[in-house]
């Protein structure tokens, strides 16, 4: 469909037009909820409205002769192929998390319609971060998510675990705000701009000074929170622990993905643009993401080896994803964040597809450590599977997403991007990455050894029924884990175009 429909329609809101949708969905969900008190009727029509805001964006994305007057709105969004790409992403996300929250026994049921609210919001913040054009505008949308976020966390009641996991989030969620804002000043001070696609000149033109310097610092550490890098990650396990799972699905896939794309708007635009401009030296700042990287991946797998509850073992599995993905801080080529965004597409499937089993099986009863999976196989064969293919995929395993998106993403570490074949200086950080996958594997098997070798508790017997919209996504994950993986091309294509769009536009 041509994207000329949307522009009649929204004229120069367009660019806004999926988030208008949202907006419109979350500010009449309480209201829906007060008149139907069920979960139902509320989560099927915030279940429409976030497919009506996906199809719009489909059509923007995909659909051609997109009139360039409409990019932009009021000089403070712009939608391209990079900002529509990420929507798309984010609005994956929610789609799986509203569609499971109606079932899931951890879900509030009191402030439902609230719930479903702040979801929205949060997703509208999000994809506000996709399309902004400036540091306020990223740090407005990110506010957006976090106070929505810190909310939800503590929405399963009656459990001193939520509480405790909200304390914590709201304490160092501030904490890295203070940071964050206090970094956007100095910034503004060293630069004279908040423009992003005038960073990088400015830094060309000025050079290095202290005030960046300590600016760049505290941007890094305040963002760094919101993908729970290394050392900015003890937030993380508490949190997903603590909260419900469709909620610990949304902070894993959604919320850490959106903290990905304000590294890679701000700073690697930023350096990317100055290095081109006369040789600009960026090499000591690539090898800071570098260490970043690979302490992260490390420090996230080797303690997840030593976690008996799964919900944390996902979570220091996150912990390590976040380090593969900033290879691209460190690489910093077009190729590199292609594989990184391929990579956060994957890890949307794999990891919220191990979540959503996690969730399902809470749902009947079953713990959340590993040894509750005991023998699961026999009792729940499907799901034992789909639950393999999800960590087998997360460990890298071919010819599952995981592996093919690691693939493209390690490589772009390893080869310059010309196609000349010639060796980069972040080999060293492909084969970190490598050996970490190898390390993750360790884990995962402990779980596919409990429910295949490990015979079930003598309490534990009987067949498991899960909640049909828990059984739905996660068939729906565990299909794009195989298809991603055999058929990278249907993501592939439209995360190269993304990656073009980010650095040269």
């Amino acid at each position: 469909m041509d994207a000329t429909v949307i522009t009649d329609i929204f004229g120069s809101y367009s660019p806004i037009a999926p988030m208008i949708v949202l907006i419109i969905g979350a500010l009449i969900m309480p209201a829906l909820y007060f008149g139907f008190k069920k979960k139902a009727p509320v989560t099927a029509i915030a279940l429409i409205v976030m497919v009506i805001s996906i199809a719009i964006n489909l059509i923007m994305l995909t659909g051609g002769n997109y009139p360039a007057e409409y990019s932009s709105f009021e000089g403070l969004f712009e939608y391209n192929d990079f900002s529509g790409l990420m929507i798309l992403l984010f609005q994956a996300v929610s789609i799986i998390v509203l569609f499971v929250s109606v079932s899931s026994t951890e879900t509030t049921t009191l402030h439902y319609g609230a719930y479903n609210s702040l979801l929205l919001i949060a997703t509208v913040g999000m994809m506000f971060v996709g399309e902004a054009t400036d540091l306020v505008g990223i740090f407005v949308g990110v506010e957006a998510v976090s106070i929505s976020s810190y909310v939800l966390v503590t929405m399963k009641r009656n459990d001193s675990r939520a509480a405790e996991a909200g304390v914590k989030y709201v304490v160092i969620g501030g904490l890295s705000t203070a940071l964050t804002i206090y970094g956007i000043s100095m910034i503004y001070g060293s630069l004279e701009t908040l423009t992003l696609s005038e960073l990088g000149p400015a830094l060309a033109a000025n050079g290095y000074s202290w005030a960046f310097i300590v600016g760049l610092i505290c941007m890094i550490a305040g963002y760094g929170f919101k993908i729970a890098a290394v050392p900015f990650h003890m937030w993380a396990p508490d949190v997903y622990e603590g909260s419900s799972t469709p909620v610990s699905i949304f902070l894993a896939t959604g919320s850490k993905k959106m903290g990905l794309v304000v590294f890679f708007k701000i700073f690697l635009v930023m350096f990317v643009v100055a290095k081109s401009m006369a040789g600009f030296d960026i090499e000591i700042v690539q090898y800071i993401f570098a260490i970043i990287a690979a302490f992260s991946m490390t420090v996230g797998n080797i303690v997840a080896i030593s976690q008996n509850n799964i919900k944390r073992m996902l979570a220091y599995s996150s912990i390590a994803q976040a380090g593969y993905i900033l290879i691209v801080m460190a690489v910093m080529s077009e190729y590199a964040l292609t594989g990184g965004l391929f990579h956060m597409f994957t890890h949307v499937f794999m990891k919220g597809g191990a979540f959503l089993v996690v969730g399902a099986l809470i749902c009947v009863g079953v713990g959340e450590k590993i040894t509750d999976y005991n023998g699961l196989a026999k009792r729940a064969p499907v799901l034992a599977f789909a639950m393999m293919l999800f960590l087998f995929s997360l460990a890298g395993v071919p010819p599952l997403a995981g592996f093919t998106s690691k693939f493209v993403l390690f490589s772009g570490a390893i080869f310059d991007a010309d196609g000349s074949g010639v060796m980069t200086q972040w080999v060293w950080l492909a084969f970190v990455a490598i050996l970490n996958s190898a390390i993750s594997l360790y884990y995962y098997v402990r779980v596919i050894k409990a429910m295949y070798v490990e015979k079930p508790a003598k309490d534990a017997s009987g067949k498991i029924k899960i909640p049909k919209t828990f059984a739905i996504a996660i068939a729906v994950c565990a299909v794009l884990v195989i298809v991603l993986g055999v058929y990278p091309d249907l993501i592939l294509d439209l995360c190269a175009d993304a990656a073009a769009a980010l650095i040269w536009e």
